[in-house]
């Protein structure tokens, strides 16, 4: 019986990625991190916001069991990823204070938690757009130059590999809670305002703008649409009393994620020299969502914090009744965020599908 190809990957990967290991170098030099909740690391504790995760009881797993700011009981995906990638830590959030000296040169998260491709998914929460997180990113990189030089930050900066991670709040905090919004566009319609969003992020045709691809960005993986009705908060929002997923903010995400890809594709022909990977986490997370024993879970459908319902930011707290002691048997950390134990399997996942980034 011969390997299956997602078998025969990671064997391919971990042999690479130990050969790597054992010269002590990450694979590339550095890990630049863009977009939402999912994968901030801490920037909005720094923002007069709401969408806050700094804390107890988030990041009680951690590795300091302290809260960080990161909507996890413990490592983001992209956490596991730069260990994956070789990194013996973690891109520190661009607007902390751990954001200093030579801890940049190996990259940094300029993620948001309530950003998403549509600037007002942001500006509604106070969040950092993600025209702003190509700022921050600018200014990332005029430091990596006085530190580093001009030449090897150009290395740094075009071997380095950057991760999107937008898409998801644009629908669940914007498009099916503001009637504003829901009543202008059809999900079609409004997956297509994403799309020029998410083209003008990686490359823009309008020369006073920042994005990606001009600013030397490379090696460029973006990351789909999870199963968002099967979150917990929209079965309890949006469910109707039933305990299943919401099939038609399913279907929603399917037909995002088609335009994601042919939307990447159309880019990846256009611009030279550049990588670009969309990480499909709709199906390893409905695995999990589907088949919670098959992949070492005992819940799929109520999140560990408090009731596990609905549940996230500041009403998932000390106070909230009812979280579970054992967050490893959840697929859910909170109403919307996968727990670390979820986050391990999802990065397994990524390090597969982005091979053809290192």
């Amino acid at each position: 019986m011969g390997f299956s190809r997602s078998v025969w990957g990671v064997f391919v990967a971990a042999a690479v990625f130990a050969y790597e290991a054992a010269k002590g170098e990450p694979m590339v030099p550095s890990l630049c991190i863009f977009g939402d909740s999912v994968v901030d690391s801490g920037n909005n504790n720094n923002l007069n916001t709401v969408i806050k995760a700094n804390f107890p009881p988030y990041g009680r797993d951690f590795v300091n069991h302290q809260p960080t700011g990161r909507f996890c009981n413990g490592k983001l995906a992209t956490d596991f990823t730069a260990e994956n990638l070789g990194f013996t830590s973690y891109p520190p959030a661009y607007l902390s204070q751990e954001a200093n000296g030579k801890s940049i040169l190996a990259g940094a998260n300029f993620a948001s938690a309530a950003s998403g491709y549509y600037d007002s998914t942001a500006q509604l929460y106070r969040a950092i757009t993600l025209q702003q997180q190509l700022g921050y990113y600018k200014e990332w990189q005029s430091k990596v130059a006085s530190l580093a030089g001009k030449a090897k930050a150009n290395n740094i900066i075009s071997g380095g590999i950057h991760l999107v991670s937008a898409g998801t709040s644009d629908f669940i905090q914007n498009y099916y809670v503001n009637p504003m919004v829901c009543r202008a566009y059809t999900p079609d319609q409004f997956s297509d305002l994403l799309m020029q969003s998410y083209t003008t992020f990686i490359q823009v045709t309008y020369l006073t703008w920042q994005n990606l691809y001009e600013l030397g960005a490379r090696r460029i993986g973006v990351t789909n649409l999870p199963p968002t009705g099967c979150l917990p908060a929209s079965i309890t929002m949006y469910g109707g009393g039933n305990n299943q997923c919401v099939e038609r903010m399913n279907q929603d995400a399917i037909s995002y994620n088609k335009k994601l890809s042919s939307t990447s594709q159309s880019l990846k022909s256009k611009l030279p020299g550049l990588k670009l990977v969309v990480f499909d986490i709709y199906q390893p997370l409905l695995d999990l969502i589907t088949k919670p024993s098959e992949n070492g879970f005992f819940e799929s459908r109520r999140a560990c914090c408090g009731t596990g319902t609905l549940e996230t930011s500041y009403l998932c707290n000390e106070s909230s009744i009812g979280t579970c002691s054992n967050a490893t048997e959840y697929v859910f950390w909170d109403g919307f965020h996968p727990s670390q134990a979820a986050n391990d399997k999802l990065a397994q996942s990524l390090l597969v599908q982005g091979f053809d980034l290192i």
